[in-house]
């Protein structure tokens, strides 16, 4: 969500930090088995601090790396790729830490291994159905008479 103040226009931008609550990252709410709560906004309602913006304090540091509550200036977004505000910070605990994942020959030789024994089920599975799909068979080729050319 994005909150804005109404100013009055002006040559200068009056936006100088751009505040943001991460509430998607490790949060899985659906309509049915989790839906969000009033309670789930708790921390970021006591962090927003309307009116009073030199008040907030983030949650996230290098300290902090949980936090959910910080700030961006307005010259580290004007320097990102295509001034994108697809903004992340938290670790998603969904997502492999590729840091702890094995050499890439290692898992190279696991998907290939794999492969092989899905290749093997797949070959089982068709000797399985040819009988049944295949119209029966004559040891000799059966011989197509034409008639000659006039």
């Amino acid at each position: 969500m994005l909150f804005f103040d109404r100013r009055a226009g002006s040559a200068q931008a009056s936006t100088k930090r751009l505040w943001v609550y991460d509430l998607r990252t490790n949060k899985h709410f659906t309509l049915k088995t989790n839906p969000l709560q009033r309670s789930d906004l708790d921390e970021f309602v006591s962090l927003y601090k309307p009116g009073a913006l030199d008040q907030r304090q983030p949650t996230w540091s290098e300290q902090t790396p949980d936090g959910r509550w910080r700030c961006y200036e307005l010259e580290d977004l004007l320097a990102r790729d295509k001034i994108s505000l697809d903004l992340f910070w938290l670790k998603d605990d969904s997502l492999l830490d590729s840091d702890n994942l094995p050499e890439p020959d290692v898992i190279a030789s696991e998907i290939a291994e794999d492969l092989r024994s899905v290749l093997e089920q797949m070959e089982a599975m068709l000797g399985d159905l040819e009988p049944a799909c295949s119209p029966p068979r004559t040891s000799e080729p059966t011989a197509v008479k034409r008639k000659p050319p006039p």
